[in-house]
């Protein structure tokens, strides 16, 4: 999830960066472009990785503002190795969602002007334009978020049933039997090694979650499959309105899969609702995404 920290230092040289984007560019756009001026900043928001905002100015007078994500092994920032198991780190992931998913799918979804990747090297980069938007936790007003779930379930919708294209378009996670159980084995491996300074009343809630967790799997399998972002958080939605529309963008699509939409419906609704409002947006969700049975 996206929140200010402490600007990381620059391990990218100029030069790579230039030559990087130059041939980017060049590919989105049809030719070739020369870029005349680069400005870079380590931006103050990133989720897992460095993240630099990129002002350029091209040839022609274009310039744009795009987002430099660097998925580089070596750009994980160290909270991130920590909290992240390894077994999730696929850089491509992200990548390819951007470059097959997301293209003309969903709307609202951030440019991405490509990419520069080079495996031997370790080099995984991924150049997007860069939304004036604001996160979605900061805002109030809960008719924005009710759009947002409607945005969510016009997104899910869109996707149904399209498991196997989209499995062989990206390095997307899934959402199965083992990727559930897998989650509540490392769960209590981690109990075990900490179980001398974890209450007991904390252990019992536990084991009392455990015990019912098979039945939650099994429900969520029969659920129907489709295209998630995996990490829904407000703060990981940007929303801007211009001439009284709402353009809704999520980004860090690290944790992209094929699972069940209840899984990007749990992550948005987090945090401190009211049941009745919490209620409200899973309708509002129903409703969008199930029109036919109001």
């Amino acid at each position: 999830m996206s929140r200010p920290v402490n600007a990381p230092v620059q391990r990218v040289r100029g030069a790579e960066l230039r030559a990087a984007l130059t041939k980017a560019l060049s590919a989105h756009f049809g030719k070739r472009r020369s870029i005349v001026t680069l400005e870079r900043h380590p931006s103050a928001y990133r989720s897992s990785f460095a993240i630099e905002e990129l002002h350029l100015c091209l040839e022609d007078g274009t310039t744009l503002h795009l987002m430099f994500k660097d998925l580089s092994r070596q750009a994980l920032l160290e909270g991130a190795r920590l909290a992240k198991p390894a077994f999730l780190y696929d850089p491509l992931r992200e990548i390819q969602t951007y470059r097959a998913i997301l293209a003309s799918e969903p709307s609202g979804a951030a440019t991405c002007y490509g990419a520069a990747l080079d495996p031997q090297a370790g080099r995984y980069w991924l150049f997007l334009e860069k939304v004036p938007g604001v996160e979605l936790y900061q805002v109030g007003e809960f008719g924005i978020w009710q759009q947002v779930v409607c945005w969510l379930a016009a997104m899910h919708a869109r996707f149904a049933g399209q498991a196997e294209s989209l499995k062989q378009a990206a390095h997307l996670l899934t959402y199965d039997g083992d990727f559930y159980q897998l989650w509540m084995r490392r769960a209590r491996a981690f109990l075990g090694q900490t179980k001398p300074s974890v209450p007991m009343s904390l252990r019992r809630r536990f084991e009392r979650l455990a015990e019912g967790y098979d039945r939650v799997v099994e429900s969520l399998l029969g659920l129907p499959v489709t295209f998630i972002h995996g990490e829904f958080y407000a703060s990981n939605v940007l929303v801007q309105e211009t001439g009284g529309e709402l353009r809704v963008c999520p980004v860090d699509w690290e944790m992209a899969a094929l699972g069940p939409g209840l899984i990007d419906l749990a992550a948005l609704t987090t945090g401190r609702w009211t049941e009745d409002q919490r209620r409200s947006l899973a309708l509002n969700y129903y409703a969008a995404i199930r029109p036919n049975d109001r």
